[in-house]
């Protein structure tokens, strides 16, 4: 039996969830999501309480048990909390400044990059190094994330980019003189 998959999701007050078929859709005081998930997992609801529950113990329902389970959870902590991914920016010059509903960035290249969020995500720039990606759907919040920093990804001789707040680099050691 799957160790996640048979933990009970505890629903909090203020989120509704309603099973169409196969289809969750989860809403919350953040918003609303919607998913589809394999026709085999069975999804109780039961009061304040979310079970998952597989069919056999055949190959594919045992690797869909635990990945329903946890899609399942991170659709009700975003609808109620919201899920939060922190970018710093390390290097002279590279700096992030909010235009209109989107960012610019310099991040020394000889022209800024410009970043537009799809909707459902809001990035703000407290300061000129820090970037904070905010959203309900967890799976986009880090695709925002890993694309920026894929703009610039920290190297390892200076630890200049963009990295993740928690993130260390491996710093290397530079040529050794004579």
């Amino acid at each position: 039996m799957s160790r996640v998959g048979r933990k009970p999701i505890a629903v909090p007050a203020g989120v509704t969830l309603s099973l169409n078929g196969s289809e969750l859709t989860v809403t919350g005081p953040k918003g609303t999501l919607v998913r589809t998930f394999h026709p085999d997992i069975k999804i109780n609801i039961v009061e304040n309480e979310v079970n998952v529950e597989r069919p056999s113990d055949n190959k594919l329902h045992r690797s869909l048990h635990g990945t329903t389970r946890a899609l399942v959870a991170n659709m009700v902590a975003g609808v109620s909390e919201g899920f939060t991914r922190t970018l710093e920016l390390v290097g002279v010059g590279y700096r992030a400044a909010k235009t209109g509903n989107g960012i610019t960035l310099s991040l020394g290249f000889s022209h800024p990059v410009e970043v537009t969020p799809e909707e459902g995500i809001e990035i703000e720039v407290p300061n000129q190094t820090t970037l904070v990606i905010k959203g309900i759907n967890k799976e986009r919040v880090g695709q925002i994330a890993a694309e920026i920093r894929s703009l610039r990804k920290p190297e390892p001789y200076k630890g200049k980019g963009i990295k993740y707040s928690n993130e260390i680099v491996r710093r290397k050691e530079g040529k050794k003189g004579k």
